[in-house]
């Protein structure tokens, strides 16, 4: 099984087959500060609670004791639904696991089933990488996924927060926030994201209105004049000519003007039309 294999990668111990089933008070279990899952889906909740009304917990949750209380390690949909149903007690398997096991069990879990949203995803491998000190690459390759896979999802966790937001709660697709890490600014991504759920953009026309910003933006820089230092004397005879072509351009003659600095003299060409 992947579990299994994924177990013997981070040197987590296999479940034992003695391992005693105890049925814990359901208000004394607190949740893993290692889930990754921020939303539960509750019409999820209410069909598994109506699976576990008519067969019960067929599959134990697992805790370990942390300061008086049950931490869960795997298992906080199946505690959410007996909660919600009221049940007094849970069947778990109560382990002992160091944090880095505790914290690896629990994302591990969750990135095996499915319904995590694409950030979700990345706050599991940004996790796994720093707690076991790995790279993207050896990650992958314990996940047997591919580099980029890895990569493409951790890059989502430079987006603004409102972005990161939209993705948790479904309101925009992966492939749009992919595309507005392209935006060079929070304040351009939120721009996008305002619009993508105004105008209820798709993939391909979020990306045409990006690609229509960033060469926008090129523009602007390409066309924003050059400031230069120069000398007094320099400074106040360029002034007086861009000060006398404004003059006769107010005046409605349409004047050309382009300004050149060279390493031996600044140069300003004027252009006027005889027509």
């Amino acid at each position: 099984m992947m579990k299994d294999q994924f177990n013997r990668f981070f040197g987590i111990a296999e479940k034992q087959s003695n391992e005693e089933v105890k049925h814990v008070p359901v208000n004394e279990i607190v949740p893993s500060p290692y889930q990754p899952r921020s939303v539960f889906d509750d019409d999820r909740i209410e069909e598994l609670c109506q699976t576990i009304k008519t067969h019960g917990v067929i599959q134990p949750i697992v805790c370990r004791l942390r300061d008086g209380k049950f931490e869960l390690i795997a298992g906080e949909r199946r505690w959410r639904a007996v909660k919600k149903l009221g049940w007094e007690t849970i069947p778990a398997i109560i382990r002992e696991f160091n944090e880095s096991q505790a914290a690896s069990i629990s994302l591990i879990e969750n990135l095996q089933r499915e319904g995590l949203t694409s950030i979700e995803e990345a706050i599991a491998y940004q996790k796994l990488i720093e707690i076991h000190q790995l790279t993207q690459e050896s990650l992958a390759q314990r996940l047997g996924k591919s580099q980029s896979t890895i990569a493409n999802k951790i890059r989502l966790l430079h987006l603004c927060e409102p972005v990161k937001t939209a993705l948790l709660e479904r309101k925009i697709t992966e492939r749009h926030a992919r595309a507005m890490l392209a935006l060079p600014s929070e304040e351009l991504q939120l721009k996008i994201l305002q619009e993508v759920e105004s105008k209820e953009l798709n993939v391909k026309q979020t990306e045409t209105r990006i690609a229509f910003i960033l060469e926008s933006i090129n523009q602007a820089k390409e066309k924003k004049p050059k400031r230069y230092s120069f000398s007094k004397d320099v400074r106040l005879a360029v002034n007086t000519i861009r000060q006398s072509v404004d003059m006769v351009v107010g005046s409605g003659m349409p004047i050309v003007t382009d300004e050149h600095d060279y390493e031996d003299r600044y140069e300003i060409v004027i252009k006027i039309p005889k027509r």
